[in-house]
């Protein structure tokens, strides 16, 4: 039972789906049962059938023993599948159903040429950090789903060896997938052949971070079978998370983390370090964190070289708000599939990194049931005649839309200018400014004040007469130098300048329990109802934009800048969804270390802006008004 609550791990749920129909019965044989259009809760979560099967992974043998690789899969199923009830499967694949190693993330205080200074950071523990619940199992199963948990390889039972996001870890799940439709081995713990005889074939993935991330990843080989994916906070190019624009970068909340951490955070299988190590240190030397250039190792786990592959429906769920799997993961994915005419839906939350089930459970569980429906059981649900994009602009407050960025956005400059203006007009005229770098204040201390400040040049609007609504992905461009110093960062950061209401990245209890689905001993099937939390704040920092101007034209070629001479940086930032209200000013304020998130070089960069020169670029809703 213990082992069937891994369902509440937090980071990972997977999902099995596509569109046929329900399985063809005889007068012996069980079947669903639907109602106004939807499996009803018939089968018995209670008495279900457990079962651990182990898979091989054909032609994966990633710690040299000579023998392919294999992952556990548990599998909880109705019992009427033992009597010739066939059913679809949700898929969770993760590689943190075992827990994880305390590891220390690399310094990142570093010396002028970028080399390491001798430190250590806090140990990742992600798991611990990111609470999540369950509910499959208690929601699904009785409606005539099978739930599988599928351990990473490297992690827990599994064989092989962990390498954050490249195809022998793409390749577990996938043969889970290849065993439920009889192309792939799987075997008991006895080592007797096991075959999926229950399963329809069809899958669908499901998972938020890491799990959320797999069901991108084995999308993108267009599996068969793979019907329907569910990426919740999930990542689509792993150089996005560890890196940007040229630059090395943290993950929200945990500075100094890279592929390699990562790697030894989940390597929790027998004898790990063992296989792994050498593998593993090769990660260490591979993801270079000097020049944090695009390299083959970062090609090799960037699922956006084969979205073309992509067969199965999405579902795609972020929050706003995450700044560890940042919004840039979710809205390139979402853009390219759009491109190619995929099935897709999105929702777009103010939360941080969670999942809807969290905040708004009764409504997810509705559209997530009627998504799984349609794809796996092949059910008119009416979900895909529903609008395409759930989008929540402030705490609890939900737009539905046709499509996502909003119909009509159009993008919009606005013209760095004298006295620290941002406005609709160009003033080429305007004078140069500078601000020198300095590593000890964050960026929340760097755009507290919007007066004068020695560390940062901060541009504000007017008062707005009106409110402005940003639907998409913000760009810079910068005409400045750089010299006195070693920092090749350039952070922007987009302001909301007014006192409001915010989330603040918490949840409260609102004291309600809302039951989801069938108990059973040590699992109810119910839940805490919880609303985003809030505080009133002065500020908010929207969004954010890094480069390393040393990669100013490519993200995979470091070219050293010229001390004083003036170029013209480019760079984008992390894609959002908001509204500047009647009164505030929006504010953009240019630094160059982002404490919380880049390198620390030794301070002492100076950086001169050309604001005639310069100018920010916004997708707006609706036309800038004065």
């Amino acid at each position: 039972m213990q082992r069937w609550k891994a369902l509440a791990v937090p980071l990972a749920a997977s999902l099995v789906a596509a569109l046929t129909g329900p399985t063809p019965a005889t007068a012996d044989t069980p079947s669903i049962s639907i109602q106004n259009n939807a499996t009803q809760p018939v089968f018995s979560r209670a008495e279900a059938v457990k079962q651990t099967v182990f898979v091989e992974v054909a032609g994966t043998d990633s710690d040299n023993d000579g023998r392919p690789d294999r992952v556990a899969v548990d599998i909880l199923r109705p019992k009427e599948t033992d009597q010739g009830l066939k059913v679809p499967v949700i898929m969770e694949a993760s590689p943190y159903f075992a827990g994880g190693n305390d590891v220390g993330n690399h310094p990142v205080d570093v010396d002028a040429d970028g080399n390491p200074l001798p430190a250590m950071s806090t140990l990742a523990k992600k798991l611990d950090a990111e609470p999540f619940d369950g509910y499959y199992d208690n929601y699904f199963l009785p409606r005539g789903y099978a739930v599988a948990l599928v351990e990473n390889l490297g992690s827990g039972r599994a064989t092989g060896c962990p390498t954050s996001g490249d195809v022998n870890e793409t390749a577990g799940p996938k043969a889970a997938i290849d065993w439920l439709n009889g192309r792939a081995k799987g075997f008991d713990a006895e080592g007797n052949p096991v075959a999926a005889t229950w399963s329809t074939g069809k899958v669908g993935m499901i998972g938020v971070s890491y799990n959320g991330t797999l069901p991108n990843a084995v999308a993108a080989t267009g599996v068969e079978g793979l019907k329907t994916i569910v990426p919740i906070s999930a990542i689509s190019n792993w150089y996005d998370y560890y890196r940007a624009n040229g630059g090395v970068l943290a993950p929200g909340g945990f500075q100094g983390e890279d592929l390699d951490v990562l790697a030894k955070y989940v390597l929790t299988r027998q004898n790990g370090q063992q296989a792994c190590g050498a593998l593993i240190d090769g990660l260490t030397t591979g993801q270079d964190r000097v020049t944090g250039d695009y390299s083959p190792l970062w090609d090799a786990r960037n699922y956006m070289n084969d979205v073309g592959k992509v067969k199965a429906s999405v579902f795609l769920a972020h929050g706003l708000n995450d700044w560890n799997v940042k919004t840039k993961q979710f809205a390139q994915w979402w853009y390219a599939l759009a491109k190619r005419q995929v099935p897709r839906k999105i929702w777009l939350h103010q939360g941080t990194h969670m999942s809807p089930f969290n905040f708004r459970a009764a409504e997810w569980l509705r559209q997530l049931h009627g998504w799984f429906d349609y794809w796996l059981h092949g059910i008119d649900s009416g979900i895909m005649r529903e609008p395409q994009a759930d989008v929540e602009t402030a705490v609890g407050q939900w737009g539905r839309y046709r499509s996502w960025p909003l119909p009509g956005t159009a993008t919009v400059p606005l013209h760095l200018g004298s006295g620290r203006q941002l406005g609709p007009f160009s003033q080429p005229r305007a004078a140069k400014e500078s601000f020198v770098d300095q590593k000890a204040r964050t960026a929340e201390q760097l755009v507290e004040a919007t007066g004068e400040d020695p560390n940062r040049l901060a541009y504000l609007t007017r008062t707005l007469p009106s409110d402005v609504r940003v639907s998409g992905t913000p760009t810079l461009s910068v005409r400045a130098s750089m010299k006195d110093g070693a920092s090749p960062y350039l952070t922007a950061l987009l302001v909301d300048y007014g006192t409001d209401v915010r989330p603040n990245g918490t949840l409260v209890s609102t004291g309600q329990t809302y039951c989801y689905g069938q108990g059973v001993p040590g699992d109810t099937g119910c839940t805490t109802l919880r609303n985003l939390g809030t505080a009133t704040t002065p500020y908010k920092i929207v969004t954010r934009g890094w480069l390393d101007v040393r990669n100013r034209h490519r993200p995979d070629k470091t070219e050293p800048l010229r001390p004083g001479k003036e170029y013209t940086f480019s760079w984008d930032f992390q894609p959002t969804d908001y509204v500047f209200k009647k009164g505030h000013r929006l504010g953009l304020v240019i630094i160059s270390t982002d404490v919380d998130f880049t390198l620390r070089y030794p301070p002492g960069t100076t950086v001169t802006v050309s604001p005639g020169q310069s100018s920010l670029r916004l997708p707006l809703v609706t036309p800038w008004r004065w």
